[in-house]
């Protein structure tokens, strides 16, 4: 089915965190599909590819995991649909392999990184922190920064879980790099703004923490 409900996609998120919910999914069909138009890609692969992009459940390789299962719920769509929809979802993660091989791939993975910074990344970070009980603000990020060191991703890999890494430790680790890889030319100049903002936001949390604002 290559078109699909949203009644009948939501009702496949119904278990997922507050980061990932179907609000999350919503967002990045919206912001995918932008990018598709503008682009030039496929838009209905993008779109259907954006809504099943999280279908999995959150193990590590959720990307996998959910490209399984589009296929199966797309069983009766053209073969050639249905390998651009899985091979987008596969390669939506910016952090794990496939890179994304095809213009309908990079649009969804442009999207779903910007959905993960500006305001609502902000927004994301901190419902995502909350939920495991991590602390709202530990240092400044001057002083973050040689806390964590040079190898980020492997700090991000050790102590992600722990209640000690703050939104401030995601934004370094993560959030901070994102604008920088966009693949698309709309989404570089989307990114440009949301990454400001959100800079712009943990400064100002740095000074009001401190108690200098």
């Amino acid at each position: 089915m290559s078109t699909i409900a949203l009644d009948f996609v939501r009702s496949l998120y119904e278990n997922a965190d507050a980061a990932h919910a179907f609000d999350h999914v919503l967002r990045v069909t919206r912001l995918a599909v932008h990018l598709a138009k503008a682009e030039g890609a496929d838009v209905e692969i993008v779109r259907v590819a954006a809504l099943l992009h999280d279908v999995a459940d959150s193990r590590r390789d959720h990307h996998l995991a959910s490209a399984r299962m589009a296929r199966d719920l797309l069983d009766d769509a053209p073969a050639t649909f249905v390998d651009a929809v899985v091979h987008c979802i596969e390669a939506h993660r910016f952090s794990q392999p496939p890179e994304p091989a095809t213009l309908e791939a990079q649009c969804l993975n442009d999207a779903d990184k910007l959905d993960a910074i500006g305001a609502v990344g902000v927004a994301r970070a901190f419902a995502f922190a909350g939920a495991r009980g991590s602390r709202l603000w530990a240092y400044p990020l001057p002083e973050l920064d040689q806390r964590i060191g040079l190898d980020r991703e492997a700090y991000r890999r050790a102590h992600g879980g722990s209640q000690d890494y703050t939104p401030s430790h995601e934004l370094l680790c993560k959030l901070a790099g994102l604008a920088d890889s966009m693949y698309t030319a709309t989404a570089r100049q989307l990114a440009r703004e949301r990454h400001a903002f959100m800079m712009a936001f943990f400064r100002r949390l740095d000074e009001e923490a401190q108690g200098l604002r």
